[in-house]
């Protein structure tokens, strides 16, 4: 069992700018009628489902009603899937996969660490490098791509807990409110 979210990531957003932002999606859900405005004292999201939370579900799934609402998060965050980890990370330069488990889901301690590293002072600094092991390039930790997508950098974060699958058109509406920034959907359990 367990709980699970999906959580979508602006890539762009700067710390600066993420509240403006956050509260820009924020209203623009209220306004679909997908969440509700006030704010629930609940450990999973804090803006509850609305009448027309359906609007941003793939039509085969709106048959369970989502749990649990929205956690709006700005700050500095390492999101992540929770549970698992990601078997590999991608050079976004050369596009070499570099395999952080073996097949048999053991860590292969030698090429996970300096993703470690780098993870820890992102969270820490907000910037971190990682030397691709097949091209040398230092690669910003954000830009590498991972299975699953299991981790994203950034400083805005909108996770729904417990709902569906989202449709492709919900994630262009909020890209779109968030000034057409990239954005990642990193999916978990706990």
């Amino acid at each position: 069992m367990g709980d699970t979210f999906q959580t979508i990531v602006d890539l762009d957003a700067t710390a600066a700018e993420a509240p403006r932002l956050a509260e820009r999606v924020l209203d623009l859900l209220v306004a679909e009628g997908i969440v509700l405005a006030e704010r629930a004292d609940r450990s999973f999201g804090h803006h509850l489902p609305g009448p027309r939370w359906d609007r941003a579900v793939d039509p085969g799934d709106a048959r369970w009603q989502p749990t649990d609402g929205l956690t709006v998060i700005t700050g500095r965050t390492v999101f992540h899937g929770g549970q698992g980890e990601a078997d590999w990370a991608r050079c976004p330069r050369c596009t070499a996969t570099i395999r952080l488990y073996t097949e048999e889901y053991d860590r292969i301690d030698a090429a996970w660490e300096p993703y470690g590293r780098a993870i820890h002072r992102w969270g820490e600094t907000g910037e971190a490098d990682v030397d691709c092991p097949a091209c040398a390039a230092a690669v910003p930790l954000p830009e590498w791509t991972w299975a699953w997508d299991y981790f994203a950098f950034g400083h805005l974060g909108f996770e729904f807990w417990n709902w569906p699958e989202f449709t492709e058109e919900f994630g262009t509406l909020i890209a779109d409110a968030l000034d057409g920034h990239r954005t990642v959907r990193v999916w978990g359990k706990f």
